[in-house]
């Protein structure tokens, strides 16, 4: 889930996932950290049961569906300190319906996303799968039910900042709300002590390997793993690759690139089908743009609550990261511009994980607090303005009014442990990449799978941010035979739309 939390934040989701920022570092040096020794909590240890709280995909409590079950581990607060405090890690599974390899271990992107509650809904889109696998997926530490960051409410505050000045501010209230409610954990997030709690599940789960398969940031959560633990590293599929090396501001400019592609690859599209928005793509993004513009000076009411300009930047990027999903951009366009901004507020909505109750997960909370952790940037508001600036050259739907950057104001300081990825000794991982991805671009994969070592380059040449998902048949089988049958793909495969 790439796409940016606008207004104080130039934050970038990752595919389920989620990045963040602005600013300058150099890229860290390629060395080699040293592989973390195993530890575990004994095989087959965790005491599964009814899931009760489940979350659905328009917010509201759902019931799960037969054969899904819910648990939890526990794992050190400070991993330097395995016998201190302790914190729970959620965990789902849905369990196999035949001939059973092992457990499937999933993260679907974020950083701040829920797998236990995306397992659950996005279950039946890995059939294949779960005929030999148990299904498992967890909330990563900071995450919802496992210690959610929490940060007094305030993603609303951010959203409706007016200035520069206005952003700069609510995001130190921001930091300081987060180090009010989430103090204690806030030290120990971040994506290799996420690892670290992943080789523990291995563990718990009791299997000797973990097998793995990631989405958007959790490619990088798989990375980094398996730089840690090359030695436990089963079948891996790291699916809309992250290059962890790229700084706030390379990663701001390709991604601003990225949906620039997809937003002229939609509009095509769109006319090809007698758009709604325009007879030619360009005025297809002329009216898009007008219909922002306009909600800078005069937001659309929606009931109670008001469709702002920020809020329907973020409806207007989020079906572009699925092809299947770009008529929903037409019809809300079209209906905001008659005066019903009701599907673009949902769509925004369902961006920042807003729930019907006007309160919100943890996505946006735990999306700052990881992407803080992950990296030693500190990026000012004026360098944020800056790349604000120069994304709205490249691709002016997603320039803000407002601008800053949390993690200059973080009580926390970060390091760059995590931009370390080197898996020498692994099995083979796969690595897929989209030559459409407009979140995690194609060229992201190739760097990736560069730094593993040990990669498998998969190209995919569609549309849309993740290849498995897409349904593509030539990137399911592929994927499906490594994972069922330890077939590895041939380097440099390429599956054609």
């Amino acid at each position: 889930m790439l796409v940016s939390m606008k207004k104080p934040i130039v934050t970038f989701l990752l595919g389920a996932a989620v990045l963040a920022g602005c600013g300058t570092a150099e890229k860290p040096a390629a060395t080699t950290p040293p592989a973390t020794k195993t530890t575990g909590t004994g095989a087959g240890t965790v005491a599964w049961s009814q899931c009760t709280d489940l979350t659905g995909a328009d917010g509201r409590p759902t019931t799960p569906a037969s054969g899904v079950e819910c648990g939890k581990i526990q794992v050190p607060l400070d991993h330097a300190k395995p016998d201190g405090d302790k914190i729970d890690l959620a965990l789902i599974r849905v369990k196999a319906g035949g001939d059973r390899l092992g457990s499937l271990v999933f993260n679907f992107g974020g950083p701040g996303a829920s797998g236990v509650d995306t397992l659950a809904l996005a279950a039946r889109a890995f059939g294949n799968l779960g005929g030999r696998y148990d299904l498992v997926s967890f909330d990563p530490r900071g995450v919802e039910r496992s210690a959610g960051v929490k940060c007094g409410g305030q993603v609303d505050k951010l959203l409706e900042a007016e200035s520069d000045a206005d952003a700069d501010k609510l995001a130190a209230e921001f930091a300081a709300a987060c180090q009010k409610d989430s103090g204690k954990v806030l030290p120990y997030v971040g994506t290799v002590n996420a690892a670290k709690d992943l080789d523990l599940l291995r563990a718990a789960l009791g299997d000797e390997k973990l097998n793995y398969f990631g989405l958007s940031y959790g490619t990088h959560l798989g990375a980094v793993y398996a730089t840690h633990f090359p030695q436990n590293v089963g079948r891996f599929v790291l699916d809309a690759a992250f290059d962890p090396t790229v700084t706030f501001e390379e990663r701001a400019v390709t991604q601003a690139t990225g949906f620039d592609r997809a937003f002229e690859a939609f509009a095509k599209d769109c006319v090809a089908q007698s758009c709604e928005l325009g007879a030619d793509p360009a005025a297809v993004e002329k009216t898009v743009e007008k219909l922002l513009d306009g909600l800078k000076d005069k937001p659309l009411k929606v009931g109670n609550r008001e469709l702002t300009y920020g809020l329907a930047q973020l409806a207007v990027i989020t079906p572009l990261y699925a092809k299947a999903t770009w008529p929903m951009l037409e019809q809300a366009v079209a209906a905001a511009i008659k005066g019903n901004g009701t599907a673009l507020l949902t769509l925004a909505d369902s961006y920042t994980g807003r729930k019907p109750d006007g309160t919100y997960s943890t996505a946006m909370t735990s999306l700052q607090a990881i992407n803080c952790a992950d990296t030693a940037e500190r990026p000012s508001a004026a360098e944020t303005a800056q790349i604000n600036e120069k994304i709205g050259k490249i691709f002016p739907i997603l320039e803000t009014e407002s601008s800053s950057g949390v993690c200059a104001h973080w009580p926390v300081r970060g390091d760059d442990a995590a931009k370390r990825i080197d898996a020498t000794g692994s099995a083979p991982i796969v690595v897929v990449g989209g030559k459409g991805d407009p979140a995690t671009p194609y060229e992201w994969a190739t760097e990736l799978t560069e730094q593993l070592k040990t990669g498998v380059l998969v190209t995919y040449e569609g549309e849309g941010h993740g290849a498995y998902l897409s349904g593509n048949g030539c990137v399911m089988k592929t994927v499906d035979a490594y994972l069922l049958e330890g077939k590895v793909p041939g380097q440099n495969t390429t599956c054609a739309v």
